[in-house]
This record gives structure tokens, sequence and C-alpha cells, in this order.
């Protein structure tokens, strides 16, 4: 059997913040990540791949969360779509799974 991996796509205005998050996203071998810091890059990012998971992080007002859940929905109306506040890589980890063991499917699915 073959695990699959979890897509993520990280969006927040931090540069060096999100520089950390694309090495956490990409540190589990089950997880693929992307990190972002401008919508349309992560417009884009919908259009050639699909994301189980969008994390909207450090720097996103709540003017700015609202548009982009909205257009995130229609890109991708699949993938759950969270307010990611921080932390270390454990708490991200955790965040993950609880957000995956929600939606129905566990982070170690299989194919």
């Amino acid at each position: 059997m073959t695990t699959v991996q979890t897509r993520i796509l990280a969006i927040g205005r931090n540069a060096e913040i999100m520089t950390v998050m694309q090495r956490l996203l990409n540190a589990p071998e089950d997880w693929s990540g992307e990190a972002v810091t401008t919508d349309e890059a992560a417009f884009e990012a919908l259009k050639e791949e699909e994301f189980d998971i969008v994390l909207l992080c450090a720097g996103i007002s709540e003017a700015e969360e609202i548009v982009l859940r909205e257009r995130l929905s229609s890109l991708a109306p699949a993938a759950i779509i969270t307010r990611h506040y921080g932390g270390g890589s454990g708490l991200l980890r955790n965040e993950i799974q609880f957000l995956l063991e929600n939606k129905g499917f566990s982070a170690t699915r299989e194919k």
C-alpha cells in the first residue's frame, strides 16, 4: 500500500514566516505543502493542484479573510479552509491531524 500525501496550501503575508511554513509543510513524508504570500499565487496554485487544506496565516486581515475564503471556496470546494495562528511544528502537526479527522479521513490515508 502507498500512503497518500496530504496536500496543504498556506497563505500569509510575511515572507520569512512563509519560508518556515514551506519547510514545515514538507518535512513529514505524508505531507506536501506550498507556502505563498499573495492571493494571486494562491489562486494559481489551486488551479494547478488539488489541496486538502488551505491555511490562512499571519498578516491576513479579517476583511481580507472574508473575500479570500469566498474565492478559495469556489476554486477548491472540497478543501478545508482554516485560520492558522502559528506555533511549533508539533502544534501544526496536531492541527492538521485534527482537521483531517474531523473532515472524515485520517492523515495516514492509504490507496
